[in-house]
């Protein structure tokens, strides 16, 4: 497979170099393409220098920080247009391991996405408290069951796509910016009609520098799923009317 992997950064210099190593003692033959928001703490730079040193990384600098939605779909644009045909979202902090990705590119023998999740048999989270294990289980399943994606991590941000599945999707009408992109990139795909899979990741707490996330982030989150399902909800009732049409034809 001709891979590309998508390190979204913004004020990762203390990872992006340890990160970058490890994905490439793990998947020799995968690309890199580091996306950098114009970090102020010289990540940017820090890309630059291993771009420098090794052939198969490369960097893409962005202007100025808008949202991790608008940096991956930079960066799929990026891997698509290059002929990637396989591309992966990857966090810069540690907490995907790169060590797991194997794993996620096995899973796509039999799917167009696989989800590295942290919620099914065999996966976990290493370092949380259990405000932040209530906060992502719920906010999962809320998701899943309010816009009918059958996947049990619909935030985790590890994920592997063909490149015929991301050329199914319209990365245009995916106008999530941060926490919120993911779910909104699982609900265009099970729209599509794909094959999503989950394969067990452990999932650590960063090490060194400082999260993002926060609980705003995640109720905004929620608001727009709401959105959403309120919005899908004639379409999906629809489609479920045809589907018992079709049951009761079968046994006919």
């Amino acid at each position: 497979m001709n891979v590309a992997v998508i390190i979204p950064t913004y004020n990762e210099a203390q990872n992006i170099a340890w990160i970058v190593g490890r994905v490439r003692s793990s998947v020799p033959e995968a690309s890199v393409l580091i996306v950098d928001d114009s970090s102020p703490d010289g990540t940017g730079q820090i890309a630059d220098q291993l771009a420098a040193g090794d052939p198969a990384v490369h960097v893409l600098h962005r202007a100025s920080k808008d949202g991790l939605g608008a940096a991956y779909r930079a960066g799929m644009r990026w891997a698509l247009a290059r002929g990637h045909d396989v591309i992966v979202e990857m966090d810069a902090d540690g907490s995907h391991r790169p060590e797991e990705l194997p794993r996620l590119l096995d899973g796509l023998g039999t799917a167009d996405v696989v989800v590295g999740s942290r919620w099914v048999p065999g996966g976990g989270v290493q370092g949380w408290p259990l405000w932040r294990k209530v906060l992502s289980r719920g906010g999962s399943a809320y998701a899943r069951f309010a816009l009918g994606v059958p996947v049990r991590d619909m935030t985790g941000g590890y994920r592997a796509f063909t490149a015929e599945a991301l050329d199914r999707i319209d990365l245009d009408a995916v106008l999530s910016q941060g926490y919120c992109f993911q779910i909104d990139m699982l609900w265009h795909a099970q729209v599509a009609g794909m094959r999503i899979r989950e394969v067990p990741i452990t999932f650590p707490e960063r090490e060194r520098g400082s999260s993002k996330m926060s609980g705003a982030i995640v109720v905004e989150a929620m608001a727009r799923v709401t959105g959403w399902a309120v919005a899908s909800l004639p379409a999906r009732m629809r489609r479920a009317a045809v589907k018992r049409a079709e049951a009761v034809d079968s046994r006919s």
